[in-house]
């Protein structure tokens, strides 16, 4: 099955030169832009989110992204540049002790054939029966497991979901369809068992499950730390000295958030069980404050802080 390469500096609309500030803002702005929860067409909008949150999973991870500019800097002249070892790392490799070697594709995982090939998910886990060939009375073999990765929202993963996988196994032209439960509360690297569903042992034994790995789907407005979350909020600096209120974000909706006056530069201000599950109980949502300084004054602007720095108490002005 041929694998096309995707241009993920396209797809955020950036310069292969881009800096990481600038594909984070990149990714900000598009992400916004098409959350399904704010787009009119749900449906183009959640293909798109997946597909920005797939390029900012890459692009947005040094070493992922070194690994694909691995590809060549004459890819869109040339076509892919595939590095050594591509054709068996998009196979999968074979499974150990048993002699198979399977290519498995996915779709409904929210991740492109690219991704799944090129950055390791729908390889073999682990191989089958270790005593395999020792005589008789051994446990009869099994097939390998495989892994494969699942892009989960933070949506999903307040309230759980069900999602319908397909699979397909080389030279097999059937297409297997799963229904997925993500339960409430699943965090980052968890593994989803569909129990019998991994590789099939040659000799007839029993064939292994395949291993669903979430992988949180990147938010515009928040970032994961384990239960609780994390919204980066940006404030004038007259805000943070006189206090007042601000709008912030919560998975629920905006709320009015109260800023104490003297508010500091990297202060965290918690709201209580706003961020994802732990069992019965929810984590925390921390908004963390950045203070952000005017780059240009005009003359008027420019003679108020002047005249603030003269009547200033603090004395390390």
């Amino acid at each position: 099955m041929a694998v096309h390469f995707k241009d993920y500096y396209e797809t955020l609309g950036v310069e292969k030169t881009a800096t990481a500030e600038d594909i984070k803002k990149a990714f900000r702005k598009l992400a916004r832009q098409h959350h399904p929860d704010v787009a009119k067409d749900k449906k183009a909008a959640e293909t798109k989110f997946k597909e920005i949150n797939e390029a900012y999973e890459v692009l947005g991870d040094p070493e992922k992204r070194k690994k694909y500019d691995t590809l060549g800097a004459d890819w869109d002249r040339t076509g892919p540049q595939a590095p050594p070892g591509w054709e068996h790392h998009a196979r999968g490799g074979p499974g150990r002790g048993n002699g198979t070697d399977y290519e498995f594709h996915f779709g409904g995982t929210g991740f492109s054939d690219f991704f799944e090939n090129f950055f390791g998910s729908g390889k073999p886990r682990r191989g089958g029966n270790p005593f395999e060939g020792f005589g008789a009375g051994t446990p009869e073999p099994a097939g390998s497991d495989v892994e494969a990765d699942i892009m989960v929202t933070l949506e999903e993963a307040l309230r759980g979901s069900r999602r319908k996988i397909s699979l397909r196994r080389s030279g097999n032209p059937k297409v297997e369809t799963y229904e997925v439960q993500i339960p409430p509360g699943v965090h980052e690297g968890q593994k989803i068992r569909l129990a019998g569903q991994g590789e099939v042992h040659r000799k007839g034994g029993a064939a292994g499950d395949l291993y669903l790995r979430v992988r949180l789907s990147q938010h515009p407005d928040f970032r994961v730390d384990g239960s609780d979350l994390i919204h980066d909020l940006q404030l004038p600096p007259w805000r943070a000295v006189l206090g007042g209120e601000v709008t912030a974000p919560t998975m629920e909706g905006e709320v009015r958030l109260k800023i104490p006056p003297g508010t500091q530069n990297g202060q965290r201000l918690r709201l209580k069980r706003r961020g994802m599950p732990m069992g019965k109980e929810r984590g925390d949502l921390y908004v963390a404050v950045e203070i952000v300084l005017p780059k240009e004054l005009n003359a008027q602007e420019r003679g108020l802080w002047e005249q603030l720095a003269r009547e200033s108490r603090n004395p390390a002005a």
